[in-house]
């Protein structure tokens, strides 16, 4: 089910964030276009975790065509 709703309900944030769960988040409108995502904290934390993925994915596509990296080098791009 895809949760819309107007930003003005934030004037009742309990009602909206009772409506917020995994995999199910609550897309704000406003002025009748999507504006804001309010998303449960464990669907963040997966699409950090994802983000990091597509960044090491990619580090590792440019070391494949470059050669070797230093391993310090690749850390420190992953820890940024």
């Amino acid at each position: 089910m895809v949760n819309i709703m107007p930003v003005s309900e934030l004037k009742n944030y309990g009602k909206v964030l009772d409506t917020v769960e995994p995999d199910n988040p609550v897309f704000l409108t406003k002025n009748g276009y999507g504006k804001y995502v309010v998303i449960d904290l464990a669907d963040y934390e997966a699409f950090e975790k994802f983000k990091k993925s597509k960044q090491l994915a990619q580090i590792l596509k440019q070391a494949e065509k470059s050669g070797t990296r230093p391993l310090d080098e690749v850390a420190t791009e992953l820890l940024k």
